[in-house]
């Protein structure tokens, strides 16, 4: 794929996380909390989904973490070492936002709040922030 093809293919990736997070924003305050954590969480994931595809890498997988720890080349998984503990916090919240045999005794709905949904939107955001930097 030549430059230019993975350069508007990462900003496609990165316009769908965009919309992901204000999805999440409007899920949160409409009061559903476990929804805007996931919308959050595939907002940091398609973020640095990207990032791979800018420098023709295929991402695979839904770990943020791991995606942003096995990002190409070294020198950018140094800048975003500091995004590891989002991208972990975002981890947690893939699978028991999105189905009640995830949590014990609860549905999601019942089991996550708006600080829940602000911290998720906070991750997602500053994941966001950080690769609009690197794509430019």
């Amino acid at each position: 794929m030549s430059v230019d093809k993975q350069l508007l293919e990462a900003k496609r990736w990165l316009a769908t996380a965009a919309e992901d997070l204000e999805a999440a924003r409007l899920l949160a305050d409409g009061g559903k909390h476990a929804h805007a954590c996931f919308a959050a969480q595939q907002a940091g994931e398609k973020a640095v989904k990207a990032l791979w595809h800018l420098r023709g890498g295929d991402p695979w997988g839904h770990s943020v973490q791991r995606l942003l720890r096995d990002v190409a080349p070294p020198e950018v998984r140094v800048q975003l070492a500091d995004l590891l503990e989002d991208g972990a916090m975002l981890d947690r919240h893939y699978i028991p936002t999105r189905y009640p045999n995830g949590l014990p005794d609860l549905t999601p709905g019942e089991a996550y709040f708006r600080r829940d949904a602000d911290a998720c939107m906070e991750a997602a955001g500053r994941i966001l922030d950080r690769a609009r930097t690197l794509i430019g």
